[in-house]
């Protein structure tokens, strides 16, 4: 398996040009999906949504180094829902350079990485866009949290998000959930919020929309 900043990871390139040429998603001329897990996930959890989501992209999925009672995340938490800011903030900067990183090693162009993150992984992902926004050319948030508040906004103009919100979540609140649309919309980014009748965990009405969001960018 192979390593950069000792994340244990796993690449998959884009298909060859002339399957490219084929591909209907917009990722089949060089886009890159970082996907990032859920708490207790690892790196293949995601790669069969990267691939339903964008047929056409490079698939560069991590697993989060930080164990919680033995199941991997992406940063500490202090309890449900209750995030230890600071070890954020440094896991936040750690992940940016593993992509940019990985970027250099596989060949990828590192100003088309679009994340695609579930739960944990949406909210570190959603970290990104706030605190280092070069990294991410847009993103896909699955039942995201507000990660933190920004005492300045980024400039996320430019910046495609897709919010995938549960209305029956019982994690996150659906007023947490549009007070993301709206922090990432005062920092400029083009905002998406759907709504899927289920609760914290992934439908094929997510993934249908995610898809069609890909293909519209």
């Amino acid at each position: 398996m192979p390593e950069t900043t000792t994340y244990v990871h796993r690449f998959e390139p884009g298909p060859a040009p002339d399957a490219a040429s084929k591909a209907t998603s917009a990722g089949a001329d060089g886009g890159t999906l970082l996907l990032l897990h859920g708490t207790g996930g690892n790196e293949n959890d995601l790669l069969p949504v990267g691939r339903a989501i964008a047929p056409g992209a490079a698939l560069l999925s991590p697993r989060g180094r930080v164990l919680e009672n033995g199941m991997p995340r992406f940063f500490r938490r202090l309890a449900e829902g209750v995030f230890d800011h600071e070890d954020l903030v440094a896991r936040t900067h750690e992940l940016a350079d593993f992509v940019a990183e990985s970027a250099k090693r596989y060949g990828f162009d590192a100003r088309r990485v679009v994340a695609v993150g579930f739960s944990n992984g949406a909210n570190i992902a959603g970290s990104m866009l706030l605190l280092r926004p070069e990294s991410l050319a847009g993103a896909i948030l699955l039942r995201p949290m507000v990660p933190f508040e920004p005492k300045t906004p980024p400039d996320l103009r430019g910046h495609r998000v897709l919010v995938a919100a549960g209305k029956a979540d019982p994690i996150v609140k659906p007023e947490n959930s549009e007070r993301l649309a709206e922090i990432l919309r005062a920092a400029g980014a083009n905002v998406t919020l759907h709504w899927s009748p289920g609760g914290h965990t992934l439908d094929r009405a997510d993934l249908t929309a995610a898809a069609a969001w890909w293909q519209d960018g």
